[in-house]
């Protein structure tokens, strides 16, 4: 024999000890309720093989992969996770979960093994639903048919899920399932994966999924869900996060932290806001103290107003800089949130982030001009605002308000007209005396003399001199000091 003639049988069986341990290694000790992950290897009729890594081949049934319009999901070669609900001799039986007639041994098999079960959801009933499970009633505790609140019970009625079967009692006659088990568990191993690939401070797109009072949920992949708060959201100023986002909304978002809370729990901190340019980089450029601009008002409180001035920045309009023309109380009088308003700025502090804004000197100060259009002698016409027992305020224009004393109403021809005069009456006047500084005007009716008149003054001091009470000590310090300016 020649060298190569004496090899071969040594190389055939090499060979076969190799494929022999290959078939062998590859075997698995399967048991029901197992879940298997393998690739489709072949189809036949309504049968799906596929390889669950054991000496036999595990079979699917076809029609677990069909779609609404009956169409296969599937094909070959793609990877598939089942769960083992039969060990034979000749075959392995795969399922997504156990599904159509079984009895009631069957079930507490998928009990024992944690196999998942099929069910229709059919009713809604005190406390949960009911839910028919291979031809048997069975219970699902609200609290267990999703991983979010239920706000609509009926909207998971006439659908199918698949089930945990949780407690099996009386030989099958108490039967309660959750499909929150199940959700929980591929939310986790989804999670679990995601989290291998993501650090602090990645920028992630994610999709809205729903909306809270104090912030917006996005799902970053399948069953990992995100919190943004509202604070989170936009640099603009929003008090409800339905002003920056919708559900079904893709955006970037930036991850923050990613913790546990006491329940155990995973927190997954998101930003949006944080992806975006911070506008206060823009401000020292766009604004100058000093200019008028139109604003959004955002935000009331009970000091004054905030304004928008830029997208993302607003300012304040203290209460005390919204009118020169009337007293303010609550700035809900004045403004509304969504009202377009002009502001002038007035400061602007970058390392505090605050800017002052004023809306009365955006209109102007009325009494800028008030010497030009309200020269002492001026004969001019008013409007009656209230009268008191000093004399009448009478209004010259919006923001400039005088005073006609007593002592020059009667100077007047017909000063019982004067008196009878009521709010929102019109009557002709005379400028007699105007102090810019002190913000006031002296008024005296058309036709009298244009001179000071300080009555109301004596007349303040006679009425706190009645309000003051007298006492003996008061009249005895009174005869004592006379007695000394005697000997003086």
């Amino acid at each position: 024999m020649t060298g190569s003639e004496d090899s071969r049988p040594n190389g055939t069986m090499e060979n076969f000890e190799e494929m022999l341990e290959a078939y062998t290694g590859a075997d698995k000790a399967l048991s029901v309720g197992d879940k298997v992950s393998g690739p489709i290897i072949g189809m036949s009729g309504d049968n799906l093989f596929v390889d669950a890594g054991a000496k036999i081949d595990g079979i699917a049934d076809r029609s677990e992969f069909l779609d609404d319009a009956g169409e296969l999901t599937v094909a070959e070669g793609d990877t598939v996770e089942l769960y083992v609900t039969a060990v034979k001799a000749d075959a392995i039986h795969l399922s997504k979960a156990i599904s159509g007639p079984a009895g009631a041994a069957m079930l507490e098999e998928a009990f024992n093994a944690k196999l998942p079960v099929e069910g229709k959801v059919l009713a809604t009933r005190k406390g949960g639903f009911d839910v028919e499970v291979s031809k048997r009633r069975v219970f699902c505790p609200v609290s267990q048919i999703d991983t979010r609140f239920v706000e609509n019970a009926e909207e998971y009625v006439g659908q199918t899920f698949s089930f945990a079967i949780i407690k099996f009692e009386q030989r099958g006659r108490n039967i309660v399932v959750s499909r929150r088990a199940l959700l929980e568990q591929e939310q986790q191993a989804a999670r679990d994966e995601f989290l291998k690939d993501v650090n602090e401070g990645d920028l992630i797109d994610v999709t809205i999924t729903r909306l809270t009072n104090f912030g917006a949920f996005a799902e970053l992949t399948a069953g990992v869900e995100g919190l943004i708060h509202v604070s989170e959201l936009s640099w603009t100023r929003i008090a409800q996060s339905d002003e920056a986002v919708s559900v079904g909304d893709k955006l970037r978002v930036k991850l923050l932290g990613v913790e546990t809370d006491k329940k155990g729990q995973l927190r997954i901190s998101l930003s949006a806001k944080q992806v975006q340019e911070n506008p206060w980089n823009r401000v020292e450029s766009e604004i100058t103290a000093g200019e008028v601009r139109n604003g959004k008002v955002v935000r009331i409180t009970p000091f004054g107003a905030f304004v928008e001035v830029l997208p993302g920045i607003d300012g304040l309009v203290h209460i005390s800089e919204m009118s020169y023309t009337k007293r303010i109380h609550k700035a809900e009088d004045v403004v509304s949130v969504g009202d377009t308003v002009s502001v002038k700025i007035k400061s602007i502090d970058l390392s505090s982030r605050r800017i002052s804004l004023s809306m009365r000197d955006a209109e102007g100060d009325p009494w800028a001009d008030v010497e030009e259009r309200f020269p002492a002698g001026a004969e001019v016409e008013g409007t009656i605002e209230s009268s008191s027992d000093f004399g009448l305020f009478i209004n010259l224009a919006p923001g400039v308000t005088g005073l006609m004393p007593k002592s020059l109403m009667a100077k007047a021809d017909k000063a019982a007209n004067l008196d009878a005069l009521k709010a929102g009456d019109k009557v002709e006047v005379t400028i007699s005396q105007l102090r810019t500084a002190e913000r006031k005007v002296t008024l005296a009716p058309k036709g009298v003399a244009a001179s000071e008149d300080t009555s109301w003054k004596a007349h303040r001091k006679t009425q706190t001199a009645k309000a003051e009470p007298q006492s003996n000590f008061g009249s005895l310090g009174s005869l004592l000091q006379d007695a000394l300016n005697k000997k003086k």
